[in-house]
């Protein structure tokens, strides 16, 4: 028999070569066999054995890019498809009323600030013939209320910037337009996730108009600046009257109007403290008004309105007071030349009146209109108002002041100042 002794290459390069060979392998080649199998790593399979090679750890981490990767892809084309979306719900959320319909323009979405903002937006009426919208505004703005994080809640604030508000008045309702029967508090609870706590309002204005009357008549504030705080009782506050409305803005262009209010948000029914004051407002800048509903005109004065409304669960009490200050109506020679002969009488009764029933040492005719009712219909006490016009003119002026705000509201109003000059130019 003949003996093969493998080189010390080859053994170290095919440990199994010299195997395959050998015709009879004697004792001490069976030894070299096995001591090489046991020095095999268990487990191991020798090469070219065709046995599948072990899992790699690095193949999880492709997996992990690639789904991460995925996510990221899915992330930016929900973000490009958001402003689109969000549109599309918007404009049905404004379709509610039957009415009134809305249109907006571009959505912007703003993650890091948890809002977004809508352009354009506006709500006209689809019946009848009102040239003007509802409600138009250039930027509306939904966003998170962080600062009410720290009260461990979660609600929303709304800005609305350079809002336009038209109210309108025709002889039939189609022509009419004031916004009534609108679930518009719906329509602004559906445009964002959270309850609305806050809203500000910036650059507003509210207009008062008329396109069927022989003069038209539009009699606006502008310059408007308002809040609306604590709708929601973040804070757990246990006053009634928790949530405070104040607002500020420009009469025509000329005088001062401020607005203050305090109510009851959870009051199933109307619940709240309102007043209002303006002053110092150039009368002839309302005589389209006083022409169209009033048949006459002012030559000169100045015009002072206090109004005060207390309301308890859908009870309302209050009162108007309207005070005209070095008031002229009736002037003989220019009404003889305007006036055809029926409105000169009436020019000349109204100056008549309003010239005996003045307090002369402050040249003012004004009265108190006390009202009471309900939330759907108030009424005024005539013989009250007649009475306070005689009060007015014989015992004591009204000042264009609160008469009765409760303390405890908060709502007042600075001393007014009604020899300072109106606008800018005007004497004192």
């Amino acid at each position: 028999m003949r003996s093969f002794k493998p080189s010390q290459t080859e053994n170290q390069q095919t440990p199994q070569y010299w195997l395959a060979i050998c015709e009879e392998p004697n004792e001490s080649t069976k030894d070299i066999v096995v001591r090489k199998k046991e020095d095999q790593p268990a487990g191991s399979e020798p090469k070219g054995s065709g046995a599948a090679p072990a899992a790699k750890p690095r193949s999880r981490w492709r997996f992990f890019r690639r789904a991460v990767l995925v996510l990221i892809i899915l992330l930016i084309a929900g973000r490009l498809a958001m402003p689109r979306a969000i549109r599309w719900y918007v404009n049905r959320t404004l379709d509610q009323s039957t009415i009134y319909q809305g249109k907006i323009g571009e959505v912007e979405v703003h993650l890091y600030r948890g809002a977004y903002s809508i352009r354009n937006v506006r709500i006209v009426k689809m019946t009848g013939n009102v040239p003007v919208p509802l409600f138009a505004a250039d930027r509306v703005e939904f966003a998170v209320q962080w600062n009410a994080l720290l009260h461990r809640r979660i609600v929303g604030r709304m800005s609305i910037e350079k809002p336009e508000l038209n109210f309108v008045d025709a002889p039939n309702s189609a022509d009419s337009q004031t916004g009534a029967g609108g679930p518009w508090l719906k329509i602004i609870r559906d445009l964002f996730p959270f309850k609305i706590n806050s809203a500000q309002v910036h650059d507003g204005s509210i207009h008062f108009r008329t396109f069927e009357s022989e003069r038209l008549v539009d009699v606006y504030l502008s310059d408007l600046q308002a809040s609306i705080d604590n709708l929601t009782n973040i804070s757990n506050e246990v006053t009634p009257l928790l949530t405070t409305v104040d607002a500020k803005a420009v009469a025509m262009n000329d005088a001062k109007f401020e607005y203050k209010m305090k109510l009851d948000p959870f009051s199933y029914r109307p619940t709240f403290h309102l007043t209002v004051r303006l002053i110092g407002l150039d009368v002839t800048k309302i005589n389209d008004l006083a022409l169209a509903y009033g048949k006459f005109d002012f030559k000169k004065g100045w015009f002072d309105l206090v109004l005060e409304v207390d309301a308890k669960e859908g009870r309302i009490a209050g009162y108007v007071k309207p005070l005209f200050r070095n008031l002229v109506v009736f002037s003989l020679i220019k009404d003889v030349k305007e006036d055809n002969p029926l409105q000169f009488f009436w020019q000349a009764l109204v100056g008549a009146a309003t010239q005996i029933l003045k307090n002369q040492p402050r040249d003012q005719f004004g009265t108190l209109i006390p009202f009471t009712g309900d939330e759907a219909t108030s009424k005024p006490d005539i013989l009250a108002t007649i009475g306070n016009v005689l009060r007015n003119a014989f015992v004591r002026a009204y000042l264009p002041k609160l008469e009765n705000g409760p303390p405890d509201t908060g709502l007042q109003f600075d001393p007014p100042q009604v020899s300072d000059p109106i606008s800018a130019g005007d004497p004192p």
